[in-house]
């Protein structure tokens, strides 16, 4: 690993709704992929231990953090020295939570609750309250989730918090490869410019055997809010769903970072009218 140079790994993920074990097992062996490719952090699709649904069906599939999990994961991010980040719908108590699990490669363990649940969600899932952000390999990351990238506030408030990089995990269904790309690109390079940070994206693959089907697709926006890689080598041919898992390696560069925050013109957190907002 170059200084100031990090691999990371994307994964683009099939997950059948209410799976579990077969979805533990393809994400086990994701993770040993990754890791022999060099990356030092693997990013998994939303809630893709426990597959997403959003209905009655879920209190059915939902799953509760527990020892028996947490050790499985701890004890692979230590044997590979690699930050392994899983989603699942989460049983705590009476409510379900769409969460998503940081389990990094000293032993630590963090958890982000999604704050902004979706409109056809909030009948199910209760809503997180705490803006997470991590540190690992000498980079500041800030996780968020599918629906939550719609609202600017929360890149903002990641990026006062120091965040370098926004990782977003989706679990989005409907439409082809290309219309997932034309609708993330309408958004997620807008976080990415304004803030001065890496955004990070990938997205749940194929059916969930359930009656959701998912385009799978990944995605790395520059500190510039120029794409850096994409999943698909030509979103202009209409290229269908891939229903296929796969892992896409980034690189993660604190000197481009750098770069566009040493520019007046490009960085615009510093000259923030703060005394006007609350945030």
């Amino acid at each position: 690993m170059t200084a100031g140079k990090i691999k990371a790994a994307l994964v683009i993920q099939n997950c059948p709704a209410g799976e579990f074990g077969h979805n533990l097992d393809s994400t086990l062996k994701l993770v040993s992929t990754a890791a022999k490719k060099k990356a030092k952090l693997v990013v998994f699709p939303e809630m893709n231990l426990t597959g997403y649904l959003t209905g009655p069906e879920i209190k059915n599939i939902s799953r509760p953090v527990n020892k028996e999990l947490t050790e499985r994961f701890t004890t692979l991010a230590t044997k590979y020295k690699i930050d392994i980040l899983v989603g699942l719908a989460e049983q705590s108590q009476n409510s379900i939570y769409a969460s998503h699990l940081i389990f990094s490669s000293d032993g630590l363990i963090e958890k982000y609750r999604k704050i902004h649940t979706a409109p056809f969600e909030k009948k199910y899932f209760t809503h997180g309250n705490r803006v997470v952000v991590f540190s690992a390999f000498g980079f500041k990351f800030g996780i968020q989730l599918c629906y939550d990238a719609h609202f600017p506030e929360l890149s903002l408030s990641m990026a006062l918090k120091g965040a370098d990089v926004i990782l977003i995990p989706h679990a989005s269904p409907r439409g082809t490869s290309q219309e997932k790309f034309d609708s993330w690109t309408r958004h997620l390079r807008a976080r990415a410019f304004d803030n001065g940070v890496y955004v990070a994206a990938c997205n749940q693959a194929g059916t969930n055997n359930m009656g959701l089907e998912f385009p799978g697709l990944c995605l790395l926006i520059g500190p510039d809010g120029n794409i850096l890689y994409q999943s698909v080598n030509d979103p202009k041919n209409n290229l269908q769903p891939s229903d296929k898992n796969s892992i896409h390696i980034i690189e993660l560069n604190k000197a481009v970072i750098e770069h566009v925050r040493m520019h007046k013109m490009r960085y615009f957190l510093p000259n923030r009218r703060s005394d006007l907002f609350r945030l």
